[in-house]
């Protein structure tokens, strides 16, 4: 067996790594994009004292899971007002990741519905104009700094749309646990089980590879063992670093396999539901988990290396770890029926990251 692995970012990771950015930058314009509170915090004024004159223009109102309706304008205004500016730098989490990925590529006619057009899939969508990535994670848990793939939302349309093109990969990411140090305790949890499942999805996933099977494993290890000592500790600077180091590797798992039947359950309950979507896409983890067992046997054999436990115990040891740290692993926990859950589940197979799933009917034809 060959395995293909490809991931074009170059990482820089450790504690005071965003001072690097100026070196990064080369000289170069660069566009800020990060979330509202960062001024309130003191992040955006230490952004600014670093990048001094390199500045071109601020983009600081990104919200969570951006939305069309505020991405059209905000697009639109950035390729209108900024087309010299050649790098962007997001600082935050995926919303504000995702939505620097939107407005990496632009087109002759600096119409946003051109890109939503080839997003639902109407027409091909073609950049004719390009920025550069730096993607600056302030959360542990996105693995959007490693990928080339953004979430964008139509709240008002009920849908979700996956940005995926070649120039979407970011150029650089750099991981700062020193940014992460004033997460509260609820985003904290989010995206430290959001990396969970990114990195177990990647196991049982018809793209898995030997590759991101090293990461994946290392990642459900490091993961399960330093979540916990964290949202005992939120201003241990040693556990933000393992945490961070442990999404990381869960991103460079799931940026070769993309994700599976739990992400794909979770947007159907963000959107209708308005769960926010590290509980959403980790709540179903043990499900999914009892219905990968036995699928196949060298994702089992992965699956035992990352829990660490018999897989006759796996799907109980996986509840309890995600329901002690205060989130419920049943529909029912939600207001979700039994038998609306399974007409879910069917649903999200049908997906497609569902059929990324090895236990997906059609999984054999999306691998």
């Amino acid at each position: 067996m060959t395995a293909n692995y490809f991931n074009p970012v170059q990482s820089v990771y450790g504690a005071g790594a965003l001072l690097s950015l100026p070196k990064l930058l080369a000289g170069r314009k660069v566009a800020l994009v990060t979330f509202p509170e960062a001024r309130a915090i003191g992040l955006l004024a230490r952004l600014e004292s670093i990048l001094k004159g390199q500045l071109s223009c601020v983009i600081d109102q990104v919200r969570p899971n951006p939305d069309v309706t505020e991405l059209t304008g905000t697009w639109e205004k950035f390729w209108r007002e900024h087309p010299d500016t050649e790098v962007i730098i997001a600082v935050g989490g995926g919303s504000a990741i995702d939505t620097a990925k939107a407005l990496m590529v632009g087109n002759d006619s600096g119409k946003f519905d051109d890109l939503l057009a080839g997003l639902a899939g109407e027409k091909a969508f073609a950049p004719t104009r390009f920025k550069s990535l730096i993607a600056v994670p302030t959360t542990a848990g996105t693995g959007s700094e490693v990928t080339p793939w953004a979430t964008i939302w139509d709240r008002e349309q009920q849908k979700k749309y996956s940005l995926h093109l070649p120039q979407t990969w970011p150029s650089y990411a750099v991981i700062d646990p020193e940014l992460m140090l004033s997460l509260p305790a609820s985003v904290t949890l989010q995206s430290g089980l959001d990396a969970l499942s990114h990195a177990l999805e990647s196991i049982w996933n018809v793209n898995a590879n030997p590759i991101s099977d090293n990461f994946a494993v290392a990642a459900v290890r490091d993961t399960m063992d330093v979540l916990p000592q964290l949202m005992q500790q939120l201003d241990n600077l040693a556990l933000r670093g393992r945490m961070a180091l442990a999404a990381l590797k869960a991103g460079m798992a799931f940026s070769n396999t993309k994700t599976a039947l739990a992400h794909s359950i979770s947007y159907e309950m963000t959107l209708r539901y308005g769960l926010p979507h590290g509980i959403a896409c980790s709540f179903p983890l043990p499900m999914v988990l009892e219905r990968a067992i036995g699928r196949r046997a060298d994702r089992d054999l992965v699956l035992t290396q990352a829990l660490g436990v018999p897989l006759t115990d796996a799907t109980r040891y996986l509840a309890d770890f995600i329901e002690k740290l205060g989130v419920k692993t049943r529909f029912t926990d939600y207001g979700v029926s039994e038998e609306e859950g399974e007409k879910m589940v069917l649903h999200a197979q049908g997906g497609a990251r569902g059929k990324n799933f090895i236990g997906s009917p059609n999984s054999e034809i999306a691998a």
